[in-house]
């Protein structure tokens, strides 16, 4: 009799340490991918504040070479300091996307200096902004990889449930704008 009352409540303590063990994993688990988007955040931002930080010389080095394009020198001084300003992750892609834009246009008028991509130091700075643009390109992949990874967790059960409880929201990614992604996409149109 005593056996009876005894092996059930030893069943119902075994599922309840299953499932309270099945949780945690599956709360840490996300904690882990939100702390990873974080990190990943912060990669970009590393890499972003550099390129902030030589745009500046970028942009004096082709001044004297080509003082009358003041205008596409001016945006992609904008650019940048919409870039510094942004806050969340969707102003942070539309400032980037600007930034892409405008130094594009800023390459476009270096083509037409010979003595400009000629310049050691314009050559110096176009490397050190390459390496830095193949950074962020590797820091936004695993960036959206990692906010794949986290929302896809969120919303599959059992994860649904666990996010719901305890408040987990989706990230957003760090897009391109479609429209920016074409004319990436496209060659530079120099003309003389």
């Amino acid at each position: 009799m005593l056996a009876a009352i005894i092996l059930p409540i030893v069943i119902l303590v075994g599922l309840l340490v299953i499932f309270l063990l099945i949780g945690i994993g599956i709360y840490n688990s996300i904690i882990t991918l939100r702390n990873r988007i974080d990190n990943a955040w912060s990669q970009i931002d590393v890499q972003l504040r550099k390129r902030y930080d030589l745009i500046p010389n970028l942009v004096e080095t082709v001044k004297g070479y080509a003082a009358h394009e003041k205008e596409t020198l001016e945006r992609v001084i904008k650019a940048r300091n919409l870039g510094i300003e942004a806050k969340s992750v969707s102003e942070q892609s539309k400032a980037e996307n600007m930034i892409t834009s405008t130094l594009k246009s800023l390459f476009a008028v270096a083509e037409q200096y010979p003595n400009l991509k000629a310049d050691q130091h314009f050559t110096r700075l176009m490397e050190q902004l390459n390496g830095i643009e193949s950074n962020i390109a590797y820091a936004r992949q695993f960036y959206n990889d990692s906010v794949l990874q986290y929302n896809t967790k969120i919303q599959t059960f059992p994860g649904n449930i666990f996010a719901g409880w305890f408040k987990f929201t989706p990230r957003d990614y760090f897009e391109i704008e479609e429209a920016l992604a074409k004319e990436i996409r496209e060659p530079v149109k120099v003309k003389f």
